[in-house]
């Protein structure tokens, strides 16, 4: 684990808990003591956290959305390329796909396989990372900016997507629930996936392991939309058992 995406952690463990252990965050990391203090001298200096004795309290909760884009890119990092290496085997020649706004989408436009493509995409990141591949036509919605993600949202994007018959849609969120099933933290960009959900023929989610069991703010689906669930191997597979039982296919990644 990088330092940066530990040091991504430890704030989300003090948003949850209010505080942290240096010994228990050594435990839970697996790196030395001298290691969690310099990570919490960094990050006190940046002032996202105050040191106390033997640990550290929180300054303030942040919410996902408010965590700058470039640290949800690096958080569980190494994950969601698992996942992106298996959901680039479902693209095919001539599809037309859809990718969110999200950093495992961003991933996943990077190891895009050679093919003639047309992408849809809400998300500046993705549309600048496409723009110089000549077998890819990239076509971006409408909108207003959302800073945080630099990507467009709102009654502009959404109208933009009604006009496409889209193939597939790539798709991360913030939680996953087997009884609440898919949701997320921005009203907006949950409006913005639920447009795509209902114009494309495959649903497609992509979810990292921090995502599942958990619900976020806004519903935008119920689980049975899918079609493929794809995870990472530190996925609580025993939870996701459940899918036996449906038409949706779970995929791991290595």
């Amino acid at each position: 684990m990088f330092a940066e995406e530990r040091q991504i952690q430890i704030v989300r463990e003090l948003n949850v808990h209010g505080n942290v252990k240096v010994a228990q965050l050594s435990e839970k990391f697996k790196v030395t003591v001298e290691t969690i203090r310099r990570d919490l001298e960094k990050l006190e200096a940046e002032n996202k956290l105050v040191r106390t004795h033997g640990g550290a309290i929180a300054v303030e909760s942040r919410d996902d959305d408010e965590i700058p884009f470039n640290d949800r890119t690096i958080l569980n990092r190494e994950e969601k390329l698992s996942i992106v290496n298996v959901a680039k085997q479902l693209i095919q020649e001539k599809d037309v796909i859809f990718l969110d706004a999200s950093s495992t989408s961003l991933y996943l436009a990077k190891e895009l396989p050679n093919l003639n493509l047309t992408v849809i995409t809400n998300s500046i990141l993705i549309a600048y990372e496409l723009f110089s591949r000549s077998n890819i036509q990239v076509v971006m919605t409408g909108g207003n900016l959302t800073k945080s993600s630099l990507s467009l949202v709102g009654p502009s994007a959404i109208r933009t997507i009604k006009y496409y018959h889209i193939n597939k849609i790539f798709f991360s969120c913030k939680a996953f629930d087997m009884d609440r099933g898919i949701s997320d933290s921005n009203e907006q960009q949950a409006a913005v996936k639920r447009e795509v959900i209902e114009m494309a023929e495959e649903k497609i989610l992509l979810l990292d392991y921090s995502k599942i069991k958990k619900r976020s703010f806004v519903f935008i689906e119920d689980m049975n939309v899918l079609d493929y669930l794809i995870v990472d191997r530190k996925a609580d597979l025993q939870y996701l058992q459940k899918l036996k039982n449906s038409e949706i296919k779970l995929l791991v990644g290595e």
